[in-house]
């Protein structure tokens, strides 16, 4: 059993049209070179830095289908798909706040969440020991009823509800550690015993309404969804203390069937969006101490689909030291920012703060629902 990794090429052509940064192009805004800080460079570099590390060679390299009408119908209603469909046969267009798409961005989006689907379905089955969806346009932030934040359709959702409905899957566990709240997810499984949520963001950054500690699910699912929100500027020790201190024990509580990790990059500490001080060793710790959560919960199931991350320059580090880790592949990529980042982390007293922080989280978790 190997590694899977699910991509297709015209992922990478999926456009957001006339934007600036996070704006739409228009009165004082000009129009920028680069457009949406979503753009394709910074998935097609990492799949690029694994080509040329030979990384890519120790990998099940596989594409995928897109979800049917049916996949999607199970997390979407279906105005919304007729209205997205329409929209996108019409030449684009926008239907939720930052969540632009070009011609075509439909099927694009249809692909994206085939390929979060195949990931897991794979997994589930025993094919790979475990996969990563290079899925995009990204879907955390994707409502059932409209798209928010670059996100379209709600990939991993699509997934989960695919594989428990042909019996693959009880009990799934969804980690985010996109630096933005997954509030998508958490919107869809809000009232759902049987999925854990548990996001690791920087507080009030994206969305500023979304993402509060005492949020922990309604109903039945109360005490099913765990948010973590971290102050800007926390950096690779504040990341691995919340992994440790929180998101292990809720998983081992919750003892799921797989866990699935909304992979964002964007707490990376130079990208353009976020403004945390993560490391690709970050990223890399992180997937070692998830690995192992999954090697003793359920039989090594993990699956990672790609969400946020927009330096072109770094995302593709971050990511190769994530698919070093799953693969046990001896290929490497050096990270050039390791020293300057290093020497940038916070200090005692930060951790200090992070300390007390993680304390006040664990008495919010650890009280009845």
């Amino acid at each position: 059993m190997t590694t899977g990794f699910f991509w297709d090429e015209r992922c990478f052509w999926h456009n957001g049209g006339n934007y600036a940064f996070t704006l739409p192009v228009g009165g004082l805004v000009q129009p920028l070179a680069g457009g949406l800080p979503e753009n394709p460079e910074t998935k097609r570099r990492l799949l690029n830095l694994m080509q040329v590390t030979g990384l890519a060679g120790h990998l099940s390299m596989q594409g995928a289908e897109p979800a049917t009408d049916v996949d999607l119908l199970r997390v979407h209603p279906r105005r919304y798909l007729a209205q997205f469909k329409a929209l996108s046969d019409a030449g684009g267009g926008e239907l939720g706040p930052r969540s632009p798409f070009g011609a075509g961005g439909y099927e694009v989006a249809a692909l994206s969440a085939g390929l979060a689907k195949a990931a897991l379905d794979a997994v589930l089955r025993g094919e790979l020991r475990n996969a990563y969806a290079l899925s995009r346009p990204p879907g955390h932030h994707c409502l059932p009823e409209h798209p928010n934040g670059f996100c379209l359709l709600a990939n991993i959702a699509v997934a989960v509800e695919a594989a428990r409905e042909a019996g693959l899957a009880r009990r799934v566990a969804v980690l985010d550690w996109d630096v933005h709240h997954g509030n998508g997810t958490e919107a869809i499984y809000y009232r759902d015993p049987d999925v854990l949520t548990i996001s690791i963001h920087q507080e009030a950054n994206y969305p500023t309404d979304t993402g509060a500690a005492l949020d922990r699910g309604e109903g039945l699912g109360l005490g099913t969804n765990v948010n973590i929100p971290l102050p800007p500027g926390a950096g690779h020790r504040a990341y691995l203390a919340a992994m440790d201190r929180i998101v292990l024990p809720a998983l081992h509580d919750f003892r799921p069937d797989v866990i699935i990790v909304a992979c964002g990059f964007d707490a990376a500490a130079i990208d353009p969006l976020g403004r945390m001080l993560a490391t690709a060793e970050t990223f890399r710790l992180l997937t070692r101490r998830v690995m192992g959560a999954a090697g003793t919960l359920c039989d090594g199931r993990l699956v990672m689909v790609h969400e946020g991350g927009y330096s072109e320059v770094y995302v593709p580090f971050c990511g190769h030291a994530v698919l070093e880790e799953m693969s046990g592949a001896p290929m490497t990529a050096a990270d050039p920012l390791a020293q300057t980042l290093a020497a940038r982390q916070p200090g005692d007293y930060f951790d200090r703060m992070i300390d007390g922080l993680l304390a006040d989280l664990r008495a919010i978790f650890a009280a009845p629902p």
